[in-house]
């Protein structure tokens, strides 16, 4: 119960942070520029022409997830803070589809490449999946 609290603070502020660019917030410097987009896709927007259709498939493949995750028991022992700040973040970024039509993207990284425009929930399920990478190459050595 206590790794819900992980999946609740990830979703809280990532949409907090949203709401303070949907209200108007922009910064730009010679590097990093934090202004609202609207990514339609997924990474770097691809898939966006599946359009309407993309959070139906995102949703889905969330719960499934969860689905699966609860009847496996072990996964959720193993690497629970790392599932609740994916499952955060994922959520987080499903909900602004629904309620935005698209991902509310802000930091968008312009020093010496082009980088894609990404949010706090894409950063947090990053670093969800790179705990869950490090974690089983530590048991495994074990």
């Amino acid at each position: 119960m206590r790794f819900l609290v992980w999946f609740a603070i990830v979703f809280a502020l990532d949409q907090a942070i949203k709401w303070v660019f949907l209200h108007g917030f922009s910064y730009k410097s010679g590097w990093i520029d934090l202004t609202l987009v609207f990514n339609r896709g997924v990474a770097f927007s691809m898939f966006a022409f599946l359009g309407e259709y993309l959070k139906i498939i995102q949703l889905a493949l969330v719960a499934g997830l969860l689905g699966y995750f609860i009847g496996e028991k072990k996964i959720i022992s193993d690497h629970a803070v790392a599932l609740w700040l994916i499952f955060g973040g994922g959520c987080s970024n499903v909900l602004d589809r629904f309620t935005h039509g698209g991902v509310v993207d802000y930091v968008f990284w312009h020093k010496w490449f082009d980088f894609a425009v990404f949010n706090f929930a894409d950063v947090m399920i990053d670093l969800g999946v790179l705990l869950v990478i490090v974690s089983t190459f530590v048991r495994r050595k074990v």
